[in-house]
């Protein structure tokens, strides 16, 4: 967080009041949205929000998310039964492929049924499912609900127990977060429509799915999700049963979606979180910006080894060994980027500290006014973002699942 905000500085700084200020300030406001202010309020909502479910989601800065207003009790495999049955459509997980279909599918003006719902979190972890219903004509809007799958032998408050708790929501268009300034869907403040309308939809299209209504679940509330959003609900909680529901019945309607299950596809790869591949990428192009600046400065590299005493041999020798030092230690980063890239936990936590380090030094530099070079002002943007990858919620999740898996295979 402290480095994003310096580093924020540094450009403000750079840029003074030349046109190139426009540039640096849409710039700074990034950093601010997606970095220095989540970053912010996940430290600050650690201390602050409680770790224990009170009936709202979370947001990956800590924030509290949608409510907490339906539960399921069933199989995976019977959930997804009844809700592609519905008319719900399975919604893709958030990977480098899933952000590029959604880019080209806004270019080509095409739907994209799977595309992800951004993360909310309960019990420290992500949704496990989510679906949604587009809107025709309309890619602002969409009706969408995520589920998590609850602990074993975990309780409702109150003392009922379900396999599944849901927070269903409608997108009614597009705007900035009030807390963080990010772009995302704004959403219907009166949640309980959407609640009512996933119930109906399960019901009319599954005989077998039963539904009994929790009263009073929670105190009916005002109150606004992570985004700023105002909402409010009666506080009762509709529990659709599926274990009656046979999957085999519905199988045409899974059919429809390409999203896999959670479970069914065992590949890392296809699950690899966008910020495993872009901490990789900004890692691969910040080590070749360090290895690259000291080669296209040479001249001024010199100057520095001369001021110093040097002769002319001892100075060729010395750019050698500095130069040679740091291609083998941003050779090194490289190879831990790969080792990370392909589910290895402690590579993430090397490039963590190592990244850190080179950043405060880099900033203060920057700063300071002793960088200023292209490729400085390039290795520190790109180690920035970097960091900031490397700490996200997803990155860290999927790690340590992939050891699992590794050592699973290991055994």
């Amino acid at each position: 967080m402290l480095l994003s905000f310096a580093f924020a500085l540094s450009l403000v700084i750079r840029a003074g009041l030349s046109l190139a200020a426009v540039g640096y300030g849409v710039l700074f406001w990034g950093i601010m949205a997606y970095l220095a202010l989540p970053r912010f309020h996940r430290t600050m909502t650690s201390i602050y929000v409680p770790d224990y479910f009170i009936g709202r989601s979370r947001t990956q800065e800590g924030l509290l998310g949608d409510p907490v207003n339906l539960a399921y009790n069933g199989t995976q495999e019977q959930v997804h039964a009844a809700m592609t049955a519905a008319g719900w459509t399975l919604a893709d997980p958030i990977t480098a492929k899933s952000s590029v279909t959604i880019v080209t599918s806004t270019l080509r003006r095409k739907s994209y049924p799977e595309a992800p719902v951004s993360p909310l979190l309960i019990f420290g972890k992500t949704q496990t499912l989510a679906y949604q219903q587009h809107v025709e004509g309309n890619p602002a809007q969409r009706h969408h609900i995520r589920l998590w799958k609850c602990p074993d032998d975990w309780l409702l408050p109150g003392g009922s127990r379900v396999d599944w708790v849901a927070a269903g929501t409608y997108d009614r268009a597009v705007g900035f977060s009030v807390f963080t300034f990010q772009i995302t869907h704004k959403i219907d403040e009166n949640v309980d429509i959407e609640r009512d309308h996933v119930v109906d939809t399960v019901v009319k299209a599954v005989p077998e799915a039963q539904v009994s209504v929790i009263e009073n679940f929670s105190t009916g509330y005002h109150s606004r999700n992570g985004g700023g959003d105002a909402i409010y609900t009666d506080g009762n909680l509709p529990v659709v049963d599926t274990t009656e529901v046979n999957p085999a019945d519905y199988a045409e309607a899974a059919k429809r979606t390409t999203a896999v299950l959670p479970g069914e596809d065992h590949e890392l790869e296809r699950t690899r979180p966008i910020s495993i591949t872009g901490a990789a990428v900004f890692v691969v192009i910040t080590a070749l910006a360090a290895i690259l600046s000291p080669l296209v400065e040479l001249g001024e590299l010199r100057r520095e080894f001369v001021g110093d005493g040097l002769t002319s041999q001892e100075t060729t020798i010395s750019m050698g060994v500095y130069v040679g030092l740091i291609a083998v230690l941003n050779v090194l980063l490289i190879w831990l980027a790969w080792k990370m890239y392909h589910g290895t936990g402690w590579a993430r936590l090397v490039l963590l500290g190592v990244v850190t380090i080179t950043q405060f030094a880099q900033i203060i530099g920057v700063i300071t006014g002793a960088h200023h070079s292209v490729g400085t002002v390039l290795s520190t943007s790109t180690g920035l973002l970097a960091l900031y990858a490397l700490t996200s919620l997803s990155a860290r999740e999927w790690t340590t699942r992939a050891d699992v898996v590794h050592g699973r295979e290991q055994a």
